[in-house]
This record gives C-alpha cells, sequence and structure tokens, in this order.
C-alpha cells in the first residue's frame, strides 16, 4: 500500500521525519518504513527522514508488508457493516470471542478475519480498535493496517443498549467510579477505590416490569466497564450473572454496541454506523414491554 501527501507551506524547510509525525505515523512505523527497500520517496526519489521539504512537493510512504499471525483462519458468516482501505466494520453475534483464547481458539471474529483477507490475497494480523466481551453483540472496529490504527482510535465515540435489572430513574446520569481487577480473580473486575479511572454516561429510555432499557456512552474503556458499573448501582444487566444479573429472561448479557462514530485516517468527516439490537434482545423488550423495540 502507498500513501501519496502534499507537503503544505507550514512545513516548508522542515525535516521529512517532521512531516510523517504530523500526517499520522508512529516513530515504530517510520522505522521499519525507512529501511525497506522501497520506503519512503519526496517526488518520486528515494529520501532519508531528515531529508528538508518544500511546499507543493509529493511524500509517497510505502507501507510495510504485514506481519505473520499464529491465529489460524477459519471460514465463517461475517456481517460487515462498513469498509474502505483503512477500516472495517463487523457486527458480532453474541456468543463470539473477538480474539482466541486457552479456553476458545475455534469460531472467532480473529480467525474470520484471517480467512477473509487471505482469500483478498492480502492476510494481515486482526488490529481491533475496538473490543467487546464474548457475550455482547455489535460493532467492532478494526484497522487494516498499522498506519490506520492509532488514528481510528483517536476521537471515537462508542453508543450501547442495555437492559438492567430493576426500575432506574428515567433521564440522564452518570458513574465515576474507578474499576479494578477483582481480588483472587482474573476475570471479574470491581469498583474500587485504587481501580483506574472509568466514566459512563447514560440515559435511561424506559423503565417498565422491573427492568429498564438505558443508552449508554463509555468515556473510557475498561474491561466489563458498562457490566460492573451498573452492578454497582444495583442494577446488573439481566443475563449477566457474573456480576449479580438472572438468567431467566435471556442467556447471555443483555448488552449491545449499537454506534460507531469515527474518523478515517486523513479524512475530517466523521463516520457513523449502526447495528440494530439482535433477536435476542428484541424479543426481551417486547416480553418487558420496554420502548425501543
Amino acid at each position: 500500500m502507498k500513501l501519496d501527501f502534499t507537503v503544505p507551506q507550514n512545513y516548508d524547510g522542515r525535516r521529512l521525519s517532521d512531516f510523517l509525525h504530523a500526517v499520522g505515523l508512529t516513530t515504530g512505523l517510520i522505522r521499519s518504513i525507512k529501511y525497506q527497500e522501497q520506503g519512503l520517496e519526496v517526488d518520486g526519489v528515494r529520501a532519508k527522514t531528515n531529508q528538508l521539504l518544500c511546499t507543493g512537493q509529493t511524500v509517497s510512504v510505502f507501507m510495510p508488508e504485514e506481519p505473520d499471525t499464529s491465529v489460524q483462519p477459519e471460514e465463517m458468516p461475517m456481517t460487515i457493516l462498513y469498509e474502505s482501505d483503512f477500516s472495517i466494520i463487523f457486527n458480532k453475534p453474541a456468543g463470539q470471542l473477538v480474539h482466541p483464547s486457552v479456553a476458545q481458539a475455534q469460531s472467532t471474529l480473529a480467525g474470520g478475519w484471517c480467512w477473509l483477507m487471505q482469500q483478498r490475497g492480502t492476510p494481515a494480523p486482526m488490529r481491533p480498535i475496538t473490543r467487546i466481551d464474548k457475550n455482547t453483540s455489535g460493532l467492532v472496529l478494526c484497522a487494516k493496517n498499522r498506519f490506520a490504527a492509532p488514528l481510528l482510535g483517536k476521537n471515537l465515540h462508542k453508543v450501547y443498549y442495555a437492559v438492567t435489572e430493576g426500575e432506574m430513574p428515567l433521564g440522564a446520569g452518570t458513574i465515576n467510579a474507578p474499576i479494578a481487577l477483582a481480588e483472587e480473580s482474573s476475570i471479574c473486575r470491581c469498583v474500587a477505590p485504587d481501580g483506574k479511572p472509568s466514566i459512563t454516561e447514560y440515559t435511561v429510555l424506559c423503565a417498565k416490569n422491573g427492568h429498564s432499557l438505558v443508552r449508554v456512552e463509555p468515556k473510557t474503556g475498561r474491561t466489563h466497564q458498562i457490566r460492573v458499573h451498573f452492578a454497582s448501582l444495583g442494577h446488573p444487566l439481566a443475563g449477566d450473572d457474573m456480576y449479580g444479573g438472572s438468567k431467566t429472561l435471556i442467556e447471555r448479557h443483555a448488552l449491545h454496541a449499537a454506534q460507531l462514530r469515527f474518523f478515517e485516517p486523513l479524512d475530517s468527516t466523521p463516520h457513523l454506523v449502526e447495528a440494530p439490537l439482535p433477536q435476542d434482545m428484541r424479543d426481551l423488550c417486547a416480553k418487558l414491554e420496554l420502548f425501543g423495540q
């Protein structure tokens, strides 16, 4: 993959390395590129990172080959809701891991990704920008290369829908509570004074029949953040037996990654991608007579 950039006036007389950082290349990526046989060019001529630039010149960056991955490709159904040269967004079903684990190495989103890239003739490791739990459904944004990965994570806005136990007061609220790994556990998290800062904003849309439909906007990205935060209020997610919820009405925690607002590299226009509620959460909302089905 080749990226072309035009040098603006404010980089006239400045080093190529400064310009590369300004357009979003990390130090590690620049290092990988500059030692390639065909790595950096200015107006079609091989260039070094200390070269001084002139306004209007064309800087060409030749991306390095993608590294190998240990994930085994696996053909499977995959729902792609958005794709560009830099990114791809999947609608992941509940019950599927994003990455293989010791307990489950097969039927993961990463395995499907590797198969897809292999079939296209562009094998590459999976670089998820948004990560969701196995039993959370919805949107997973992935970068297609090392250049896009750090840029896609900037100014990213996520919206989830959740069904919690208990009838919460309608309207907006904020949970500002640090989250830490629970004692004697490698999985469970808890609210703890020595935890990492964690903020979740939410709006209760409907409260009825002992449950609430909530629109959730996490401002930080801690493991299990939404699940832990609502459990800390005494309102665990329906189906979330890890954090005190009941599986009577739904077999998995009722959480869906529904919206992503993000910016593509080299593009100042925001993109919005949405995934509708899956059938099990629609059925749950209908049974509880909650709005937003």
